[in-house]
């Protein structure tokens, strides 16, 4: 257990990141989910708009540093890939 008032503060700190963090990342796994409905249902218009906003949610963790940048990169590169498959189908 911490001892310092310096450890204790960290602490706190860390519980307020973690909180925050785990809503930024619902908040991403909420637009992923939209746009995989949006594929699943074959609608290209709807997939494209869920696109858009998945694409910019996962960039907006990667800056907050939720996700790492790869992997922010990685994701949005295969929601691209599955997008153009789509309309190429």
């Amino acid at each position: 257990m911490a001892n310092t008032p310096g450890a204790k503060k960290s602490i706190r700190k860390i519980a307020r990141r973690t909180e925050v963090n785990k809503a930024r990342r619902s908040r991403v796994r909420t637009y992923l989910r939209k746009f995989e409905e949006a594929v699943s249902s074959g609608d290209a218009v709807a997939a494209g708009k869920a696109f858009i906003e998945a694409q910019s949610e996962l960039m907006r963790a990667v800056g907050k540093g939720v996700v790492h940048k790869n992997t922010g990169a990685r994701k949005v590169s295969r929601l691209a890939a599955r997008l153009k498959s789509l309309a190429v189908a």
